[in-house]
């Protein structure tokens, strides 16, 4: 399985004005040094918890159809299956109709069932493209305010500590961004 992000978050879920409110920054001249933060604080919040915070458009590509009548799929929050492709034995691509499938959308698990088995595809690799828009909705404040808030204090601690090289365990968060962070965290299944 392959994911490719096809469109990217049209917002942050910090903006530049809260994090340099926040960080107490009454000047322009860290504006691009605290953009990047906020971009990376999103990105560790989002794998922390293995969610996506904004909506986003992303391809799932498979070899085959996992065996089974229904199957998970990777991305959560899902807000939407927007189409599934298959390559047929000419190279082409064939959309499967929106009543051949049913997609169950939860916050945490979404799945996707068929109504009957679907064809298989002729390509040996990606043979199954599946276009998914995931994340809890397109605003900012769609994004669970514990979250935004370890956001937060992520990006002062990296502003505060820049460059600085810690004896312990470097890839830790500090601890009161792991604790926001941890009730949101999905399980893994496998």
């Amino acid at each position: 399985m392959t994911l490719i992000l096809v469109t990217p978050p049209s917002v942050e879920p910090v903006s530049l004005a809260e994090a340099k409110q926040w960080l107490r920054v009454e000047t322009d001249a860290e504006d691009t040094l605290v953009s990047s933060l906020i971009v990376s604080a999103r990105l560790v919040a989002e794998q922390t918890t293995r969610r996506l915070l904004l909506s986003q458009g992303w391809r799932i590509l498979l070899d085959a159809w996992p065996s089974g009548d229904v199957f998970d799929l990777p991305l959560a929050p899902l807000l939407s299956v927007d189409a599934i492709r298959m390559r047929d034995a000419a190279g082409g691509v064939q959309t499967l109709d929106v009543a051949s499938y049913m997609a169950d959308l939860g916050p945490d698990r979404s799945r996707l069932a068929f109504v009957s088995p679907p064809p298989s595809p002729a390509r040996a690799m990606n043979g199954v493209e599946i276009d998914v828009t995931a994340g809890y909705g397109a605003d900012a404040g769609d994004v669970p305010q514990p979250i935004r808030q370890a956001m937060l204090m992520l990006i002062a601690h990296w502003f505060e500590n820049r460059g600085d090289v810690f004896d312990h365990d470097r890839a830790s968060l500090p601890a009161p961004v792991a604790a926001l962070l941890s009730p949101w965290r999905r399980a893994r299944l496998a």
